[in-house]
């Protein structure tokens, strides 16, 4: 192992030096080498490339009016063929003598319109395909898991070069296709690339969240710090001192709390969270920057790691210049986040295997017509996510419709109501009053989810409720669209406290939201927060949720499919149920009525003992406690008031050295 003098000694040559090499950095135009700074005779410098969150975004979707080159916007994708063009041009610009890799973080891809037409066809994925060549490892996120293991091999095995698949707190013995893949070294926890001469250690890891937000079926996830220190002990047992952990963890906030817990990890590379961080130019100029890139967090022995992530959908690539000393020690790191722009000219070849037969695939499903709509239909994140929407109703309503129209032919009773997360509402985006084509509901709907059916008790089903509400007023892939009931629920009341660590235990309070639930009938299963005794509802869903998904507390329920996925009951519902016509009356633009949010009774206004303060560009929880309460060292009194509380956006704070502007915070009124 390293020493640990060594590592504190270098992090104060990076305090020395890191102003130089950030002043590079920001000086070098976009996609160019930031200029090293030598340590000494035997230092080193390697030049990390990374991205994540690909998610199949392929083909080029520019917003409308969008010029060519011009830098990205957050609703524009540039595609993967000018994403492998930068990538090789970045890679070709580390200067000689110099490290350089490039990893993937995770979410390589994404059930949607595009996969579904790799997946009808044989042989590789699109996405595979695409990204060959390019990477010297390759993290597994949870979207790589969606559709299942069988899947998830496909797409491996559609690489034609080894290159190394990672995840070192995820067993794949329990899956055949994956182990199969693990037995030829192709599939595993870490590797070690030589570049330059040197070795550079890289480990995967992904959230332990994964068995309850895709479908990984016998894969089994471990902890993920005891995971990571395991591979870090190998890997120095081996003689390598110079250790890159790339990570899904699904928001940063989650691997700056890791690393508080690690030792002998150099760089953190994280994916999932779609976060940007602020280098120089900002690779998505209409796009707040949550912090700086790198982000510098402090391990369990006090050295400083700095830690990158980059938005997703191709449209950004981090590049991160760390340098070395001897002994492997970090001595600065600088970079920023590159824009794809619209102006680069497309790798040929991709443009070529990929997006030409794709995009005339994709094309040919979104020219077929199955209705029209006479009001925008809403799919926005994060509104499905907070509230009813109309798009959001529309395929509650598809979903109890296929299973009341098949109800008969499978022996079912026919649905008293329909839920669908709104996690598995994909499209976000507003789709406009007119046409409605095949492809929309597959941009709505592009999981492999199967509408199934079961009776669900009323305890069970108010603890469903509790469960989809508890991230009120941060926005969750769990929440509810729903049909054939209402519901109200209070959320200034305690909200269902479940065990984030994988298992979906209660952690703490049950919950008590739910205030009314009332089937469209006029059946009462909840009143005034109790549930009222009588037959059990009758529930349509998808599968995901059915199996326990998103800790919805429906595992061990018999349910039966009903053999039609969720996208093809929302295709025949609009073409069939409704006759082609999507109407204002039934589905209205503000979302209807179908979820309420009860205003809690007011109260007596005690003497304030806080105040509220919005987190701006350059506060730190040091800063707000100086200017504020008039000394820096009360710090601590902001974080314990704020510790865990969840903030707008759905995070909350975890680690005090990281604040996201825009939060708000409480202080001591004193």
């Amino acid at each position: 192992m390293r020493s640990q003098p060594t590592k504190r000694t270098g992090a104060m040559i990076a305090v020395l030096v890191a102003a130089v090499v950030a002043s590079a950095a920001a000086a070098s135009p976009a996609g160019a080498q930031p200029t090293p700074v030598p340590i000494s005779a035997d230092s080193f410098t390697l030049t990390i490339l990374h991205n994540n969150d690909g998610e199949s975004k392929l083909v080029p979707d520019p917003v409308d009016g969008t010029p060519s080159g011009v830098l990205n916007s957050t609703d524009g994708f540039p595609g993967v063929a000018r994403f492998v063009m930068l990538m090789k041009q970045m890679q070709a610009q580390v200067h000689d003598g110099e490290g350089l890799l490039t990893v993937s973080a995770g979410d390589n891809f994404l059930a949607s319109q595009e996969l579904g037409v790799s997946l009808a066809g044989s042989g590789p994925l699109y996405d595979s395909i695409a990204l060959r060549g390019l990477y010297d490892a390759i993290i597994l996120g949870n979207h790589d898991f969606d559709l299942g293991p069988e899947v998830t091999a496909r797409f491996i095995r559609g690489f034609n070069e080894t290159v190394p698949f990672l995840s070192a707190n995820a067993d794949f013995s329990g899956e055949p296709a994956l182990q199969a893949l693990v037995d030829s070294g192709v599939l595993g926890a870490s590797t070690v690339v030589t570049t330059a001469g040197q070795q550079v250690g890289v480990i995967g890891a992904v959230t332990p969240m994964l068995p309850n937000i895709s479908s990984p079926r016998n894969v089994a996830i471990s902890d993920v710090r005891r995971a990571v220190m395991a591979e870090v002990e190998a890997l120095t047992a081996q003689g390598v001192n110079k250790i890159v952990l790339v990570s899904h963890l699904q928001d940063v906030d989650e691997e700056t709390a890791l690393v508080a817990g690690l030792t002998g990890v150099d760089v953190v590379v994280a994916g999932g969270g779609d976060e940007l961080l602020e280098g120089g130019d900002s690779c998505l100029p209409d796009l707040e920057p949550v912090g700086p890139y790198p982000l510098l967090v402090r391990d369990a022995a006090g050295v400083e790691v700095p830690v990158v992530t980059a938005p997703g959908g191709y449209r950004c690539i981090g590049q991160l210049v760390v340098n070395f000393d001897g002994d492997g020690n970090v001595t600065s790191a600088s970079g920023k986040s590159v824009g794809v722009d619209f102006g680069i000219e497309p790798d040929p070849k991709v443009q070529a295997e990929v997006i030409e037969p794709l995009a005339a695939a994709v094309a040919e499903v979104d020219a077929h017509v199955i209705g029209t709509s006479e009001v925008d239909l809403d799919g926005r994140r994060p509104r499905v996510r907070t509230v009813a929407t109309n798009l959001g109703n529309l395929l509650a309503d598809a979903l109890r419709a296929a299973a009341a129209n098949r109800s008969a032919g499978f022996g079912t009773p026919s649905p008293d109501v329909g839920i669908q997360n709104g996690g598995g509402i994909r499209n976000d985006s507003v789709i406009g009053a007119g046409v409605i084509t095949t492809g929309d509901t597959w941009d709505i709907a592009p999981f492999r989810n199967f509408v199934v059916v079961g009776e669900v008790s009323r305890e069970t089903f108010l603890l469903l409720l509790e469960r989809a509400v508890d991230r009120i007023p941060g926005a969750g892939g769990h929440f509810p669209q729903v049909s054939g009931f209402t519901f109200s629920y209070d959320p200034s009341a305690p909200a269902r406290d479940t065990d984030r660590a994988g298992d979906c235990s209660l952690a703490g309070d049950p919950g008590s939201r739910i205030r009314e639930v009332t089937l469209d009938d006029g059946t009462a299963i909840v009143r005034d927060g109790a549930v009222v005794p009588g037959e059990p509802v009758v529930v349509a869903t998808i599968n995901f949720l059915a199996n326990g998904g998103d800790c919805y507390p429906l595992a061990g329920i018999e349910f039966t499919s009903m053999g039609v996925t969720y996208q093809q009951a929302l295709a025949d519902f609009i073409a069939a149920d409704l006759d082609g016509t999507i109407t204002a009356a039934a589905y209205p633009a503000a979302g209807g009525d179908r979820i309420v949010a009860a205003e809690a009774q007011p109260e007596p206004e005690p003497e304030p003992t806080t105040v509220t303060v919005k987190v701006v560009r350059g506060d730190s929880l040091w800063r707000l406690a100086r200017v504020h309460l008039g000394t820096g060292t009360r710090w601590p009194e902001i974080y314990e008031l704020n510790q865990g509380k969840v903030q707008a956006d759905g995070r909350s704070l975890r680690n005090p050295d990281l604040i996201i502007i825009g939060w708000l915070l409480e202080l001591p009124a004193s």
